[in-house]
């Protein structure tokens, strides 16, 4: 997957997929349970949730796996839409730089944007959040599908041209 993106910023597959790329990086930020999507409904939750009934290591814990996984699902959205570890532009001086630097850069800004999205927007209650879900990124996934579909049949790369 990441050899198809090699090539430089013109080849990454956010660009033909953005809007699956929104729908990801949107429904990755909904996983890790942060705000805007975190849904608070004792008064227990308005504090921290359940983290109330931890304390020292395993409040730590649980801290340590949510940034974790924050960081994962970074990862994954480099892998799948932003280049992996090519560089943003395949000529000297982006190539002098080594694949971890590349790869370790788009982590940051990646993970960046959840700790902004966190700290910019209100949270979103419970009923906007299934909306969102239901009636915006599952039909917006299923015709962004059928587009890339006609379009790699109808164009020399589809299937009629060959």
């Amino acid at each position: 997957m990441i050899q198809a993106q090699s090539g430089g910023l013109h080849q990454w597959f956010f660009l033909p997929l953005f809007p699956l790329f929104l729908v990801y990086l949107i429904s990755g930020v909904a996983e890790t349970n942060r705000a805007p999507f975190d849904v608070s409904e004792g008064e227990s939750e308005i504090v921290a949730g359940f983290h109330v009934d931890y304390s020292g290591m395993g409040f730590a814990a649980f801290f340590l796996a949510e940034y974790a996984n924050m960081l994962m699902i970074s990862a994954l959205t480099v892998i799948l839409f932003l280049g992996g570890w090519n560089p943003l532009f395949d000529f000297p001086p982006f190539t002098w730089l080594p694949g971890l630097f590349w790869f370790l850069a788009k982590l940051s800004v990646v993970a960046f944007l959840f700790l902004w999205f966190r700290a910019t927007f209100p949270r979103y209650r419970y009923d906007q959040i299934m909306r969102l879900g239901w009636k915006v990124f599952i039909p917006v996934t299923l015709i962004w599908i059928a587009v890339i579909g006609v379009f790699k049949f109808f164009t020399p790369f589809g299937v009629i041209f060959s």
